[in-house]
């Protein structure tokens, strides 16, 4: 893996196996208009539908195929990190499996980015999911978006090139919960979003269920924003001045018209309405403390189970990122 490598194609492979031939092929026809210097980067995130074995035969057709398999499901965005960490080019293209990014907009980013555009991103102004989907997606960036105050713009998903300068910044962010996107936008750089055109998925189907969309929403929020502890300062402030001003009006009322407190029911109301503000305020704290937790273990980000090349001498392996750095140790020095 030491040869000049002008473009890199990074692909998290989950659930696509069918596809890949077809990937393969239109990949290697779209970026020979580019370069014939290019590699094709297929991380396999533990597919249960023996993608690994398709990798594996591109890769012997094709040396320019790299395959790197996972020891277990790390999620989309690790298997972009482990791709990310072994990618050489001076560009790099960052897509999913599944044909919806569609390989021959690759020449639309990377033109775009001869401009002087350090990143680029493809916007799906015509998105070809079912309606579940782009409504799912919708509502995960409006939560997203109230919580971190961000903008988010929902057609733009992971499918982008970025230079060199943008990845070796990149591999700088070791945070347990990752999101390529957010880290990218998080970099700066000179930057510019294009339209693309998006296909309807060939095979298989998405793995992000509601539930999924739900968690990483959660994960992105609590990583990225304390505006939850802020809410809950604010509402306990204003709960405890209600408090306040209730207990004056009652005391007034029994001082001018002699009206004593009665009702055993508001009493309990309030008892529980104050005990569940006070579990979901610990609730939040949790959550914080949580993340901190899992920061501070310091775990690898993903576990390299096998690649398609041979260099994997224990001694070039990197354990506290996770990964074998022969590729990615000298690329950025």
């Amino acid at each position: 893996m030491s040869e000049t490598v002008h473009v890199s194609v990074v692909t998290p492979v989950y659930g696509c196996a069918a596809s890949l031939e077809k990937l393969y092929g239109r990949l290697v026809s779209t970026l020979e208009k580019i370069s014939g210097d290019f590699e094709i980067i297929m991380v396999n995130d533990a597919s249960p539908d023996g993608a690994w074995e398709t990798i594996r035969a591109l890769a012997e057709k094709d040396r320019r195929v790299k395959g790197i398999s996972l020891s277990r499901n790390f999620g989309q965005h690790r298997a972009i990190t482990a791709g990310l960490d072994y990618a050489e080019g001076e560009w790099i293209v960052v897509m999913d499996c599944d044909l919806q990014d569609r390989p021959e907009e690759i020449l639309k980013l990377y033109a775009k980015a001869q401009e002087g555009y350090d990143i680029v991103f493809g916007r799906r102004e015509n998105r070809q999911d079912h309606y579940f989907k782009k409504l799912s997606s919708r509502l995960f960036y409006r939560i997203f978006d109230y919580f971190t105050e961000t903008n988010t713009d929902e057609s733009i998903a992971n499918f982008s090139i970025i230079s060199k300068k943008v990845l070796c910044a990149l591999r700088k962010y070791k945070e347990q919960n990752r999101s390529y996107a957010l880290f990218v936008n998080l970099l700066g750089f000179k930057r510019t979003d294009i339209e693309v055109e998006h296909a309807r998925r060939e095979e298989g189907k998405s793995s992000y269920t509601f539930s999924k969309l739900l968690n990483l929403a959660i994960d992105g929020i609590v990583s990225q924003s304390n505006k939850p502890l802020r809410l809950s300062i604010k509402l306990g402030f204003f709960i405890s001045l209600s408090a306040i001003l209730y207990a004056g009006w009652l005391v007034l009322r029994y001082l001018l018209y002699g009206i004593n407190v009665e009702g055993w029911t508001s009493v309990m109301v309030s008892m529980y309405l104050i005990s569940g503000m006070l579990f979901l305020n610990l609730g939040f704290l949790g959550l914080y403390i949580g993340k901190i937790f899992d920061e501070t273990k310091n775990r690898p980000l993903y576990i390299v189970d096998e690649t398609t090349w041979k260099v994997r001498q224990e001694d070039n392996y990197d354990k506290k990122n996770g990964y074998y750095k022969e590729a990615a140790s000298a690329f950025c020095d």
